[in-house]
Formats: C-alpha cells, structure tokens, sequence
C-alpha cells in the first residue's frame, strides 16, 4: 500500500574534487533559496491589499424592504439577548440567533443591524454585526442615521 512519489533530480553543489572523486548533492529547493524582500518591496505588498482612490469599500447596509435598521448594542442581557437602541428612537429586546453566538461576539457598543418581530414590536432579531473599521466607515461616508451615530 505504499505510494512511489518520482523524486525531483538532485544537483552538485561543487565538482568534485580531483583526489577523492566525491561530489556533494543537494536538493534544487535548497541551491536557490529565496531572499528576504526588501523595504519598499514590503511596502508595495501592503499598497496591494489597501483599497485604491475611487475604489469602493463594499459593507452590508440593512434591507429596508425586509424591515431591517440600525442599532446600537446598548446592554447584553444574558441568554442570548441584548438591548438594542434602534435608528427610529424605540429600544428593543434582540435575540442574538445561535448561528451569529458562535461565530462572533456582540459587545456593549457595537454597531448591529436588527428585524423587529412583526408580531411584537418591542422585539427583533440581530441580523449582522459590524466591526470597528466597518462601523467608522459608515459614520465617515455619513450613512448611519444621526440617531446613533456615534462613531
């Protein structure tokens, strides 16, 4: 059940030497090793991953067609729940589903898009979390409504 892998041709690093007769062999990966980048080589990197002038930075805005809006996670509640200070002034109770509680944690503050329950309105459901970088850019571009722009 062993495999057999085709080995790549190894290289002499030197001829040999005239009295011995023995020729050292190394691997190819090693004879030519990259080196380390340099500074402005770095810096071009980083340049790579910034977005450019007049590029667009794309975030998830709240559906407005599904009823979702801006909140501000005002304080966590325990089992699974927080208080949420929405974009039209009310203040909710939001249920943090499991799928959202595993994979990132709301803190006091953040930024949180909520769908209030159609039934009970003093109810909602977090949908999304921004992050800090995310939740700045909105404030900067001005799309956070005044109510809780607090970034």
């Amino acid at each position: 059940m062993c495999q057999v892998s085709a080995r790549a041709p190894h290289v002499p690093l030197s001829p040999p030497e005239p009295s011995t007769g023995i020729i050292i062999y190394t691997h190819p990966s090693y004879v030519s090793a990259p080196s380390m980048p340099r500074r402005d080589e770095e810096e071009e990197l980083e340049s790579e991953f910034e977005p450019a002038e007049g590029e667009e930075f794309r975030v998830r805005m709240p559906r407005r067609s599904e009823g979702e809006i801006f909140g501000i996670a005002d304080q966590l509640l325990g089992a699974s729940r927080i208080r949420v200070m929405c974009a039209d002034g009310k203040t909710r109770m939001a249920r943090i589903p499991g799928k959202m509680k595993k994979r990132m944690w709301i803190r006091e503050g953040d930024l949180v898009i909520v769908r209030p329950w159609k039934f009970q309105d003093e109810k909602s459901d977090v949908v999304w979390r921004y992050t800090k970088t995310q939740a700045s850019y909105l404030s900067r571009r001005r799309m956070l409504p005044k109510e809780i722009d607090v970034f």
